[in-house]
């Protein structure tokens, strides 16, 4: 079973990740739970979800330790990689966390999210960026097959945007090169 959490602030798409990553993994055949965390702000406060994706039910959403954080930003640093557990991934968006000291008993795979999104003329996609690194670091599910799998819940709901995909990718290269 992996515990994730996504974190960033309000606007960043940190709920909508956890959202692709729940809905994705479940159609993919995995058990997941999905518990969102955020402040009143609509943009600008904080926000993170805490995921559980296993093949097993899982009888508890909650977690002390998280195998794998998502992190938008350097508060979500900060605040979270204290709770990686010892040989854990911390994917962090190089564009907005500068100069943090990492913990050196966790693998961190630096990608530059918020430029990548915006090379690609997709500014608000840094969030698919940060996914696709997380998704290519985990293995949780084959990296084509999620892909296709952000494409049909976009399609669902009528908002079909190919740069999503090109994000995916180029954020899961970044991983891989890591």
């Amino acid at each position: 079973m992996l515990s994730i959490t996504c974190a960033g602030f309000g606007g960043q798409g940190v709920l909508t990740a956890g959202l692709l990553l729940a809905h994705v993994s479940m159609v993919s055949g995995k058990e997941i739970t999905w518990v969102p965390s955020y402040g009143s702000e609509m943009r600008g406060g904080t926000a993170s979800c805490r995921l559980r994706i296993g093949d097993e039910t899982i009888l508890n959403p909650f977690f002390s330790t998280m195998d794998t954080l998502i992190a938008m930003n350097q508060d979500s640093v900060d605040t979270f990689q204290g709770a990686i557990a010892p040989g854990g991934v911390l994917i962090s968006n190089s564009s907005m966390v500068k100069d943090a000291e990492f913990r050196d008993d966790i693998r961190v795979i630096e990608v530059a999210a918020t430029e990548i999104a915006g090379d690609l003329k997709n500014p608000r996609g840094a969030n698919i960026v940060m996914l696709g690194a997380a998704i290519a670091a985990t293995g949780l599910v084959d990296v084509e097959e999620f892909a296709d799998g952000i494409d049909a819940y976009f399609a669902k709901k009528g908002r079909s945007n190919p740069l999503n995909r090109e994000c995916f990718m180029r954020g899961a290269q970044a991983a891989a090169e890591a």
